[in-house]
């Protein structure tokens, strides 16, 4: 069975494409010679993701503890938040169904207005006579 790492890279100090290009090529190259079947580079926004396929989760876990890959995952740009690694397909993968948008948060918006309820006030009606005398 496949089994997957995704290394995920937060923009900091530089930006994570910077770090790709200085430690991508040291990475993929270690991938492969520790038996990596197929990898992939995704740019974002917000950094990069590198996702690696290999055919058991012990070359994974090899590729993982190996000296480069330690050396290139202190150099993040953030290391104190700019770094995710986690087996499985992750950030470049995608949605398969496209997240339905939100309502966004009105500035002006307030509670809905209570109904008030209008209240009749009057005299009470005398009583009756017949009910008034007793005798």
């Amino acid at each position: 069975m496949d089994q997957w790492l995704t290394i995920e890279v937060f923009d900091g100090e530089h930006s994570a494409s910077l770090w790709r290009l200085s430690r991508g090529d040291a990475l993929t190259e270690a991938a492969l010679t520790n038996g990596a079947e197929q990898w992939v580079w995704h740019e974002h926004r917000w950094g990069v993701v590198l996702e690696i396929e290999f055919a058991t989760g012990e070359q994974r876990d090899a590729f993982r503890t190996l000296p480069v890959v330690t050396a290139a995952l202190d150099a993040v740009p953030d290391p104190a938040r700019g770094l995710l690694v986690y087996p499985g397909r992750g950030g470049g993968a995608g949605s398969r169904m496209p997240r339905t948008p939100r309502p966004l948060p009105m500035a002006g918006a307030g509670a809905v207005p209570v109904p008030v309820e209008s209240v009749r006030m009057g005299l009470a009606e005398p009583l009756p006579p017949m009910f008034s005398e007793v005798g």
